[in-house]
Parts: C-alpha cells; sequence; structure tokens
C-alpha cells in the first residue's frame, strides 16, 4: 500500500512495486502481518520524521527470512522473525509483501505466536522496555501506567509485574478495567470518575506513585505529575506539549521521555532492539508477557480501515494487520 501525499487514509493505493534486495548488513524479509501505531497515523498526516513519497508506511512486521545480505551471520532463509524496521525517513515500510530490514532490529518470533500476536508487539514493546529501564522499576516500586489498555500501557503493566512491582493502571470503562487486571495490573482507575487526588489517596495514602508512565501525553502529563510521590519519577511516551514544571520542582521528580524510534531515524543503536526483542521473547515464552489484539480483522487491502480503527480511539489492544491474507495477495 503506497501513500502518495500526506494526509488521511483514503491516500493509500495499492501498487505493484519491484520486490527490495537485502543490502549489506539487512535480510529481505517476506512479511506475513503488521500492525497499525499512533506514530503511524501522525506520520501519514504530515509529522515530518516519515520517508520521502510516495513511500510506504509501518513499522512493525512478522515474518520469514527469505534472503541475507552482506555480513548477515545470525539468520538465515526460513527464519521467522518479529521487529520494528520501517515507515520512517530512509527505510522501508511494513504494509507490504517484502521488506528489506536491517538484520540488528530483528529477533525470532517468539514460539508461541501467531505472526499476527508477534507483530502486534515491536514497537509497543520496546518502548514500554525503556519506560522500565529509564525509570528503573524494581520490586518496591508502586507504578501507575497511564492507558492500561493502551498499546504500550498493556506491555508496561505486564513488564512492570515481571519485575515485580505493585501497578495501578488508568482506563475508560469497566470493561477495560477487568482486561487491565487479566493483564496483571493489581489496581485499577476509571480516570473518568476519579481525580488524581481521589486515587493517589485511595491507592497510596496521599503519598503517590514512586513510578508514572504516561502513555497518553497532553494534559495526561500533568495529572502525572500531580500523582508522582516526591522523587518519583515520570516516564513520558508523548511529550511534544507545553507543562508548566512547579509540580516537577515542588516534589523534585525526574522526567524521563521516551522516543523509541531514534535508533531507526540515525541508525545509531540499534542493535538494542533486537537484543530487547529477544529478551521479550523469553518473556512472552514464559507466559509473562502476552499481546492484546483488537478483534478487528484487516488485510492488507484493508489498510485504510484500520487506520481509521485506530483513529477511532474505539480500538482495544494493538489493530495488526494480515498481509499475507486477502485480495492483494
Amino acid at each position: 500500500m503506497v501513500v502518495g501525499a500526506f494526509g488521511g487514509p483514503e491516500n493509500f493505493n495499492l501498487a505493484e512495486l519491484a520486490t527490495p534486495r537485502p543490502g549489506p548488513g539487512e535480510v529481505l524479509v517476506r512479511l506475513q502481518a503488521a500492525s497499525v501505531n499512533p506514530v503511524d497515523v501522525r506520520i501519514l498526516r504530515g509529522l515530518p520524521i516519515g520517508p520521502v513519497l510516495p513511500a510506504v508506511l509501518g513499522a512493525d512486521l512478522a515474518g520469514t527470512v527469505e534472503a541475507i545480505g552482506e555480513g548477515v551471520s545470525d539468520l538465515a532463509p526460513g527464519d521467522l522473525v518479529y521487529g520494528c524496521a520501517g515507515g520512517v525517513k530512509g527505510l522501508g515500510g511494513t504494509f507490504a509483501d517484502y521488506i528489506a530490514a536491517d538484520a540488528r532490529l530483528l529477533a525470532p518470533k517468539p514460539r508461541n505466536l501467531s505472526m499476527l500476536e508477534a507483530a502486534a508487539l515491536p514497537l509497543v514493546s520496546i518502548t514500554a522496555w525503556n519506560c522500565m529501564t529509564r525509570a528503573a522499576v524494581g520490586a518496591s516500586d508502586h507504578v501507575l501506567v497511564h492507558g492500561g489498555c493502551g498499546g504500550v500501557g498493556h506491555i508496561a503493566i505486564q513488564l512492570a509485574k515481571a519485575r515485580g512491582a505493585r501497578v495501578a493502571a488508568t482506563v475508560s470503562s469497566m470493561e477495560k478495567a477487568a482486561l487491565a487486571r487479566e493483564l496483571g495490573a493489581d489496581d485499577t482507575i476509571l480516570y473518568l470518575r476519579e481525580t488524581v487526588s481521589d486515587y493517589v489517596g485511595r491507592l497510596t495514602g496521599g503519598h503517590g506513585f514512586d513510578v508514572v508512565i504516561d502513555t497518553v501525553g497532553g494534559e495526561c502529563l500533568d495529572r502525572s505529575l500531580q500523582a508522582a510521590a516526591p522523587h518519583g519519577r515520570v516516564v513520558a511516551t508523548a511529550a511534544r506539549s507545553t507543562h508548566d514544571l512547579s509540580p516537577m520542582h515542588a516534589k523534585a521528580l525526574s522526567l524521563h521521555v521516551v522516543f523509541m524510534l531514534i535508533p531507526l531515524l540515525s541508525g545509531i543503536g540499534r542493535e538494542q532492539h533486537g537484543r530487547i526483542l529477544v529478551e521479550l521473547a523469553g518473556l512472552v515464552e514464559s507466559g509473562k508477557v502476552r499481546p492484546l489484539l483488537d478483534p478487528g480483522h484487516f488485510t492488507l487491502d484493508m489498510l485504510p480501515d484500520a487506520f481509521r480503527r485506530l483513529e477511532s480511539g474505539q480500538a482495544v489492544g494493538k489493530v495488526v494487520i494480515d498481509t499475507a491474507g486477502g485480495s492483494h495477495a
């Protein structure tokens, strides 16, 4: 699916392109699944980190290695892989049949997941992993995750629990509260019904949370500063906004911003993404992490509908694309 102009999902068109050839350090992957992330929507709308148009978008993938480029020694044709490998300036995209991907960005697919499930994980999981690392989340921490049933949020809950932390999550409905608890949340917060002071009082005795992970941004970052305990750590994944930092000063907070696409854009540190995905696969195979998939089924030729589903705000978990099925095949 090629986008010829920035704007809405109607700008996607089905096109026949030459199969890419893997260069040095790259592998050719036949894509079997991809997923749609909010950053894909923002790139489509014109966020200036996107590829030169016309272009194929899409970052997340799961598929089969078909060929390897010079210098690749840890992957071979026939390997089943997953990763976040494209959709930004200088790289191909995953809303296609094939991608020539940097091998450093890939890892063996978790053996107990389908291709669709595996494709849901990379971008959000690497983001959530970076949140854990930057905040140094440990077993003694009380962690608040904003957006507990969102892409990054639902993985953050599970990773924080895997580190032994106590976890609370904000959600918008009772149904999502039940899902968050299934994912491991110890407590849930219906943020439309409770104020920050209400749930900080109810869950922390007024002290605040040791770590707050904000996957929402905007006013939610202000609420995150309010919810943090003195000397707490706040991690933001959406911080292109202006805020009064007085609450940070009053409580001597630290603020960490996570933007996991930097290695894709800069070419520096890509091997770290591969290592995270290897460790993540171990957690998935041991039953400590699982993806939450939106029930909508989309094939590649239905990509505009998948984007609309994500933009609607009605999706629960990740919107995934079956790139191996549908009329495009």
